[in-house]
């Protein structure tokens, strides 16, 4: 396990810094999740990659016939389902194989809070989150980056103590909340994860001087 006081990295840093198309994917990311830094994207693709490494352990285990391995088959598989990452039943280490990085972005707070409709950006949703506007549960949660499982995604609100869950708060009067359902007859194209900011209308040009 190593020396409990030494905490070790969390990501690992690609292993050739100038790769003109992956640069291109990851900025492409970031904007669209509103991650901090490239840290954050490899923090995602090293537990991505924990994942898979293990679906892959347990397929060679299996063809052999360890019992033991069927059973730590089936918690993982579990386990994932109860983070929203496959489905809850019908799913095989195929499946795990098959996930891609984005599937892990998905369902991080920041990215929830953000579909929730609780901020108009996933950056100003990972500000929200920072500053203790945000709870799971009832519990205030300042992590923007962990993962939230299906039962913990039904209760991200915004924090009682927090000024912004009055519904006459003024960030909450901006304009339409992103991520509310469409209306009745209208179909749903779902939240835009661009990342940009809302278009801020322009104030009205003052009338010109009365001729005399």
């Amino acid at each position: 396990m190593g020396d409990p006081k030494f905490s070790r990295a969390k990501f690992e840093r690609p292993s050739h810094p100038w790769e003109a198309e992956r640069i291109k994917t990851e900025n492409e990311l970031l904007k669209k999740y509103g991650l901090k830094n490239k840290k954050e994207l490899w923090r995602s693709q090293y537990v991505l990659r924990r994942f898979r490494q293990r679906a892959r352990e347990l397929q060679a285990r299996v063809r052999t016939g360890d019992k033991q391995a069927e059973k730590e088959r089936e918690q993982l598989l579990r386990r994932l389902g109860r983070l929203g990452l496959l489905p809850l039943e019908g799913t095989t280490l195929d499946d795990v194989l098959a996930l891609d990085v984005e599937a892990v972005l998905s369902r991080r707070l920041q990215t929830l809070t953000f579909l929730k409709g609780l901020a108009f950006t996933p950056r100003q949703a990972r500000q929200f989150i920072v500053h203790g506007h945000v709870s799971v549960g009832g519990r205030r949660v300042t992590i923007p980056g962990i993962l939230v499982s299906r039962t913990q995604e039904n209760v991200i609100a915004y924090d009682e103590r927090s000024g912004i869950s009055n519904d006459l708060h003024p960030v909450r009067q901006q304009g339409q909340i992103p991520g509310a359902p469409a209306s009745e007859g209208i179909e749903d194209e779902g939240p835009d994860l661009s990342g940009d900011e809302p278009a801020v209308p322009s104030p009205p040009s003052e009338p010109g001087p009365k001729e005399v």
